[in-house]
C-alpha cells in the first residue's frame, strides 16, 4: 500500500500552546516518512480544505517548525466555522473527501474542541462509506477545558496560570489603594458553560481569605441579594473585594447576566460582558467605587506566561495523534490520563470520538466550595499541577521572538469552488 499525504488543521479560538500540538504532528509525522508522505495545513482551519487552500508544510523549515513550541495563537489560521449535520449539509462533507482524495490525503488531524471532535468523527464515518477512508484524529485543545475523558485540556494550563497571576497582581494593586479609592475589582474570564477557569483564580490565593474574594461560575446559579451581601460583607472586613466572573454566570432559569441578544458562528449565545453587569450592579446597589476588566484574548494568548506542564502535553497530544494514526488507529482522540498517587504524572491514552463529540465536562460539585464563591481542596488539588513550570519563549530587545510561517500554498486540482 503507497503510503498517504496528512492534513492538519486547527479550529476555534486559538491558545498560547496549540502551536505546541503543531509542531508535535510535524515533527512526528516527518520522522514517519515511511507511512506518511507530505503534510498539508488548512489555511484558516477547516475552511482551508474546503476552499482547497493548502498550506505546503514541506517549505517551512525544521528551525521554524521547532519555534512553533514556543509561538502562540494558530500559526496556520484558524476559523470559527461549524459544519452542519450530515444531514443538514452532506455536500460540505463530500467536498472534504474529494479535496482529500484529489491531494492523495489519507489522514486527518483536526486540532480543537468538541465541535472539531464531531467534524473529525463525521468525516471518518462518510469517508468509508464513499469508498476513500480517511484516518480522522482529533487533537484536544480547549481554553475551556470541558472535553471529556481526558484529565484537562491542553490550552488549559497556560490560561488557568495567566488568570491565577494576574488576579494576585491586579489583587495586591486594589489593596494598596483601598483607603481611598477602588472598593472592588472584577476579572471577567473565558467560560461560557463550564467554570474552570474561573475556579483557577482561587490559585492566587496562599492564605485564608487572600483574593479573590468571590469567584463565579456557570455551574452554579446567579443570586443577586446573596452575592451583593457576600461583596459588601468583604469590603467592611477587609476595605475592599476582588471577584473572578465568568462569562457565562447564569441566573436560575439559564439566561445568561450578559446575554447580548445574538449568536457566533457556532450558534452560541453572543455574551456582552459579565464584568460591566456586575459593577453596574454594585454601583446602584450599594454605591462602591469599582474597576473592571476583560481578560478577553489576552489570557489565552499569554506564551510568555505558559505553563510548562501545559506546553509539554500540548506538543506529546500532537506526537501521539500521529503515532496512533500511523498504527492504524481511527476516530480516536489522543487523551490526558492523570496518575493515581500524590505526585502528579500523566500518560496518553485513546478516547473513541463518539464518546467525545458534543459533550461538555463541567466543573464537580465536589470542586465548588459550599457557598458557592470559591472552590474545595479537592479542587485545588485538581487545578495546581496544571500550572506548574516555566517554558520562557526567547526573547530579543526585551520582547518574545515568535515564528512566522510562509504559509505556502500548494496548487488546486479541483475545478470547483467552495463558497462558505
Amino acid at each position: 500500500m503507497s503510503k498517504k499525504n496528512a492534513f492538519y488543521a486547527q479550529s476555534g479560538g486559538v491558545t498560547a500552546v496549540i502551536n505546541a500540538s503543531a509542531c508535535g504532528v510535524i515533527e512526528a509525522a516527518r520522522e514517519n516518512q515511511d507511512k506518511i508522505g507530505k503534510v498539508y495545513a488548512g489555511l484558516n482551519g477547516i475552511l482551508g480544505a474546503l476552499r482547497e487552500e493548502l498550506i505546503d508544510v514541506s517549505q517551512e523549515s525544521v528551525e521554524d517548525i521547532a519555534a512553533l513550541r514556543h509561538t502562540p495563537s494558530g500559526a496556520f489560521g484558524s476559523c470559527r466555522y461549524k459544519l452542519k449535520s450530515l444531514e443538514e449539509n452532506r455536500a460540505e462533507y463530500e467536498r472534504l473527501i474529494e479535496v482529500f482524495k484529489a491531494h492523495d490525503i489519507g489522514y486527518f488531524f483536526y486540532n480543537g474542541g468538541g465541535d472539531s471532535a464531531d467534524t473529525c468523527l463525521k468525516v471518518s464515518q462518510l469517508s468509508e462509506t464513499m469508498g476513500y477512508p480517511i484516518q480522522a484524529v482529533h487533537i484536544p485543545k480547549t481554553v475551556d477545558n470541558d472535553l471529556p475523558l481526558t484529565d484537562n485540556c491542553p490550552g488549559f494550563g497556560s490560561v488557568a496560570k495567566y488568570v491565577a497571576v494576574s488576579t494576585k497582581e491586579a489583587a495586591m494593586d486594589v489593596a494598596s489603594m483601598c483607603a481611598t479609592s477602588t472598593k472592588v475589582f472584577i476579572l471577567e474570564v473565558m467560560g461560557r458553560h463550564a467554570g474552570w477557569i474561573a475556579a483557577a483564580g482561587a490559585l492566587a490565593q496562599e492564605e485564608e481569605g487572600d483574593a479573590p474574594h468571590i469567584i463565579l461560575f456557570p455551574e452554579v446559579a446567579f443570586d443577586k441579594e446573596k452575592f451583593l451581601a457576600k461583596v459588601q460583607k468583604t469590603v467592611d472586613e477587609k476595605g475592599y473585594c476582588v471577584i473572578v466572573a465568568s462569562e457565562g454566570a447564569q441566573y436560575a432559569d439559564g439566561t445568561f447576566l450578559a446575554d447580548a441578544g445574538t449568536t457566533d458562528a457556532f450558534g452560541h449565545k453572543q455574551l456582552g460582558g459579565v464584568a460591566p453587569t456586575l459593577a453596574n450592579m454594585i454601583k446602584s446597589e450599594l454605591g462602591l467605587k469599582y474597576h473592571w476588566a476583560l481578560a478577553d484574548y489576552l489570557q489565552r494568548a499569554a506564551r510568555h506566561i505558559a505553563s510548562a506542564t501545559d506546553v509539554e502535553q500540548a506538543y506529546a497530544v500532537g506526537r501521539a495523534a500521529v503515532e496512533m494514526a500511523v498504527a492504524g488507529k481511527n476516530a480516536i482522540m489522543p487523551a490526558i490520563i492523570r496518575a493515581e498517587g500524590e505526585e502528579y504524572s500523566w500518560s496518553i491514552a485513546e478516547a473513541p470520538l463518539s464518546e467525545v463529540a458534543n459533550v461538555e465536562k463541567f466543573m464537580p460539585k465536589e470542586y465548588i466550595s459550599e457557598d458557592g464563591f470559591g472552590i474545595t481542596e479537592a479542587g485545588r488539588k485538581y487545578l495546581l499541577p496544571l500550572i506548574q513550570g516555566e517554558d520562557y519563549p526567547p526573547y530579543k530587545n526585551g520582547i518574545p521572538q515568535y515564528t512566522k510561517l510562509k504559509k505556502q500554498l500548494v496548487e488546486k486540482k479541483l475545478d470547483t469552488e467552495f463558497k462558505a
